[in-house]
């Protein structure tokens, strides 16, 4: 399908904040206010790469960005680091005006909402209860989506286990304490039905994708920034991209 404009909404998976830190090439004000939009960073997140590849960095995918695919497509990325399910229904969607155009959308969410909970250490029961709020209020953004964008197609994404399915990871609880997965499980299965039999809504699986690329591996296999865990470094930036280009 040929699409006019290209908006990323969601968190830091999706932003080019984190991968512009792991690779050095950040404006020294961004990383300062950990704020994208707080100076110059390199195109180098999964909806920059998405857009407009990296030749130079990623020569197997020239060809296969969106400006190659759709000559003249717009591109607005709308993500933020730290971004929660509040965060996108009340800064980012006001800024996605209704249009009628041919637009893909990817959104990224959840990873904020849940993982951080369990790093605050919620206990578990709290963290399936909003495991289960999170899912139900994806399903009102992914409306309200195709609402302004009817004609859109939504990339849903699933959220990575940085854990490797462990429950434990230096950064993130404690290694006494798991994570509760099933939380994360659930959370994933509702994104992954917001996707099924809708029309113009897919999946990209970036769970199944990222998994033994996490703490189960050595730092320089993992795809996650080695200052934070939950952050996408610049291969996993990539990695998202190709989960993106595989659903489409």
């Amino acid at each position: 399908m040929h699409y006019e404009h290209y908006v990323a909404l969601g968190d830091s998976y999706t932003s080019d904040l984190f991968p512009s830190l792991d690779l050095g090439l950040m404006d020294v004000a961004v990383a300062l206010e950990r704020e994208q939009r707080a100076g110059e960073l390199a195109p180098v997140g999964a909806a920059s790469l998405l857009h407009r590849n990296d030749d130079e960095r990623y020569p197997e995918f020239a060809g296969r960005d969106l400006v190659s695919r759709c000559p003249g497509i717009t591109f607005r990325n709308l993500s933020e680091d730290g971004a929660t399910i509040g965060d996108v229904f009340g800064e980012q969607l006001p800024e996605l005006a209704e249009s009628e155009a041919p637009t893909l959308v990817t959104l990224t969410l959840g990873a904020t909402d849940l993982l951080s909970a369990f790093a605050r250490g919620a206990g578990d029961t709290i963290v399936r209860h909003a495991a289960h709020d999170i899912g139900e209020a994806y399903d009102f953004l992914v409306d309200a989506i195709r609402r302004a964008r009817p004609r859109a197609t939504i990339v849903v994404t699933t959220v990575c286990d940085p854990s490797d399915g462990t429950g434990v990871m230096p950064g993130i609880g404690t290694t006494a304490r798991p994570i509760a997965l099933d939380a994360l499980a659930s959370l994933n299965a509702r994104i992954a039905a917001a996707a099924q039999g809708a029309p113009h809504v897919v999946l990209a699986d970036a769970h199944a994708h990222f998994q033994g690329h996490g703490a189960s591996v050595e730092e320089k296999h993992r795809w996650y920034w080695r200052r934070s865990p939950l952050e996408p470094n610049a291969i996993g930036a990539s990695e998202l991209r190709r989960v993106w280009l595989e659903a489409l």
